[in-house]
């Protein structure tokens, strides 16, 4: 459904920029390219307003203050990371690598792991994890959270599901990589399923466990979910077992352009691991981060 959507707004803005690009050619030069340009490289301008709002909201939060050159080469890398996600492996690549779960790709006894996108993603999102994991013998499952727009809570069955697949496929607890609002979803699962004792861990990249700034001028269902300090993060704690926390790493950034104040990407009791200058999509995608989550799977 996602891919479907992402790919009819590709069509529309590409048409809009050669349509401009034709129309306005003869009349002026200067103004047809400028155009172009626009329609194709508006979404940075959106993402340099994002950035600014992050300075301004982040001054009194706990994390280090980026400088104005980290929000700079941040604002750079998402410009350039974005387009790969939302204009390709998204809306055209979502199945290039199909869920790993045959009895002749996985070795029974090795670790798998359940990948969850976040808001406005589908699967195509981990191509680059999941070509990591080709040929290895992990059993994984990349899950589509559909309907896009729905309750984050309408998302548990389909966690649910991938959980036993990989377990069922490896024989162990898996572990939980989850992106952005995908690491709320996870957190839901836990609470409904009552499952801390069948995950092995969770890690979360830039996921807004206490909520985003930006979700204030969301209209749909789990976009409002993810207001600050809002009912429903309220919720997502009461009763839960003491060690829950424990079984989290979370990663987040002083330069993530969505979820912040930053420190709302972090939990008590987990463990909390600062990226300092990486942005919020650019954050899934660092080496660093890609080698120190995937060797989990072989704790």
């Amino acid at each position: 459904m996602l891919a479907r959507l992402q790919r009819l707004i590709i069509c529309m803005l590409l048409a809009a920029a050669v349509a401009w690009l034709i129309f306005f050619w003869e009349i002026s030069t200067v103004l047809a390219l400028a155009g172009f340009a626009a329609l194709i490289l508006g979404y940075s301008g959106f993402l340099a307003i994002e950035f600014l709002a992050l300075r301004f909201v982040n001054r009194d939060d706990p994390a280090p203050q980026p400088s104005w050159t980290e929000l700079a080469k941040a604002w750079l890398g998402e410009t350039l990371v974005a387009p790969q996600v939302f204009c390709w492996r998204q809306p055209f690549r979502s199945a290039m690598f199909p869920d790993q779960l045959s009895e002749q790709s996985v070795v029974r006894g090795r670790r798998g792991v359940v990948f969850i996108h976040g808001f406005f993603c589908n699967r195509g999102f981990w191509a680059p994890w999941l070509r990591r994991l080709q040929g290895s013998g992990h059993a994984y499952v990349a899950v589509n959270l559909e309907p896009p727009f729905a309750s984050i809570d309408d998302y548990v069955p389909l966690i649910e599901a991938a959980v036993r697949q990989v377990t069922e496929a490896s024989g162990r607890p898996p572990l939980l990589v989850c992106h952005s609002m995908g690491g709320l979803a996870a957190r839901a699962w836990l609470k409904r399923m009552k499952a801390e004792d069948r995950v092995h861990h969770v890690v979360t990249l830039g996921t807004p466990h206490r909520g985003t700034w930006l979700a204030r001028f969301s209209r749909v269902a789990n976009g409002r979910q993810m207001q600050l300090s809002g009912q429903w993060h309220q919720a997502l704690d009461l009763g839960m077992p003491a060690h829950r926390h424990a079984l989290f790493t979370c990663w987040y950034s002083n330069c993530d352009n969505i979820v912040f104040p930053s420190a709302t990407a972090t939990l008590p009791g987990a463990n909390n691991r600062l990226v300092q200058g990486a942005a919020h999509v650019q954050l899934a995608f660092l080496p660093q981060v890609m080698d120190e989550v995937l060797a989990m799977k072989d704790d």
